[in-house]
């Protein structure tokens, strides 16, 4: 049960993404804006991973392009990835918005934004769509500006919240690149 889980987490979490949407009207009217947006990043990143993973695209894209044709990432590597260093991440996100510093809700606005520049670069190296550009440029980079404006407005968004949230999420997305590398070279013709 739990390989179809790893295999499949990202229809479960399409259609959370959904439930969740429908619901923030109702639970969510008397957050502080800063927490209204730092939870809206959950949904919509899911609906980004629908594009990206649906049928595996992502992880077969991904061996074959940066793995060079061998399994630099496993099914259950992704599911890993992206149920605790994204969805977890959020909700860690939320909570730190909600509890410490409304400005720590910039970790999941900038998850998202720093996501959407690697697939942007992947794309210009590689010359090619890659799984997840789509939604990363139409939802992830205007609505991830949108945010960052609003935190900014909204007094949550100084240098410090900034840089914090930019490391959090380049230091995520590196971690992924070098488990990868790390991965390939193991992996590799002796």
């Amino acid at each position: 049960m739990l390989d179809r889980l790893m295999r499949n987490w990202v229809y479960g979490g399409f259609l959370s993404a959904l439930a969740l949407l429908g619901l923030f009207p109702l639970i969510a009217p008397h957050w502080p804006e800063t927490l209204r947006l730092t939870y809206l990043f959950l949904p919509i990143y899911m609906i980004h991973q629908y594009e990206e993973h649906d049928a595996d695209r992502f992880r077969l894209f991904f061996n074959l392009t940066l793995g060079k044709g061998r399994e630099v990432l496993t099914p259950a590597a992704v599911f890993v990835i992206n149920i605790f260093g994204v969805w977890g991440v959020i909700l860690l996100a939320c909570y730190l918005s909600a509890y410490v510093a409304p400005g720590l809700g910039l970790i999941a606005v900038y998850l998202a934004v720093v996501n959407a520049v690697v697939h942007i670069v992947h794309a210009i190296i590689f010359r090619r769509y890659n799984p997840g550009l789509g939604t990363a440029v139409a939802i992830f980079l205007p609505l991830g500006g949108y945010a960052i404006m609003r935190f900014d407005a909204l007094g949550a968004g100084g240098r410090a919240f900034q840089a914090i949230a930019l490391f959090v999420a380049i230091v995520i997305h590196a971690a992924i690149v070098a488990y990868a590398l790390r991965r390939r070279s193991a992996l590799a013709p002796i």
